[in-house]
């Protein structure tokens, strides 16, 4: 067998990648496996609702609980608002799902969250027994998924989550970049005059 032969059995055509190849490798990349289409629909309202909050001066964290395509609780941080230190979006989203299905276990629940986790919203997630976790950014100070601790899936706790990261994360981590960037401008700006 040719060595060009051998290559192209084992995959390894060589030579330029056509452009739908490599729109289709990028799409698959920005997808991980197990998120279906409906998590991504979700995700890109999470992602809307990460919006509204940053026009709100509130840092742009957005949440969505949902069971077979239905939204149950929705929320965007709202910390700055209400003076309240448990005002992350996981928490308030959890809080409307439970009033809407009229208890606080939401099995069978997904939550989709444009920013991993900080321990106090990973414990809750645990506690309310959500079945699936997709979130976007990776938070390097506080995620308490993957990052610094792996609460969701701790074997010592009572509960476990199916955990899927980095769903759209450079939309979810360009909105926070982007925010906290024009948030230090301003600051310089105030300090100048």
């Amino acid at each position: 067998m040719s060595n060009c032969l051998r290559s192209a059995v084992r995959g390894g055509v060589r030579g330029p990648v056509p452009r739908w190849r490599a729109r289709v490798r990028k799409r698959i990349q920005s997808i991980p496996r197990g998120a279906s289409t409906e998590d991504q629909q979700m995700m890109r309202r999470a992602i809307e609702l990460a919006r509204a909050a940053a026009t709100h001066g509130e840092v742009p964290v957005g949440a969505v609980i949902y069971r077979a395509g239905v939204i149950l609780g929705e929320a965007s941080n709202d910390r700055e608002a209400s003076a309240d230190p448990t005002g992350h979006a996981e928490v308030l989203a959890l809080r409307r799902a439970a009033a809407a299905t009229g208890g606080w276990r939401l099995t069978g629940c997904s939550m989709a969250v444009t920013l991993e986790p900080c321990p106090m919203c990973a414990g809750a997630l645990v506690n309310a027994r959500i079945s699936r976790l997709l979130y976007g950014a990776r938070d390097p100070k506080a995620g308490a998924v993957d990052t610094l601790f792996d609460l969701c899936r701790d074997t010592r706790l009572n509960h476990r989550l199916e955990v899927i990261g980095s769903v759209m994360a450079s939309q979810c981590g360009a909105l926070l970049s982007n925010f906290f960037r024009a948030r230090r401008s301003a600051k310089r700006t105030a300090r100048s005059v």
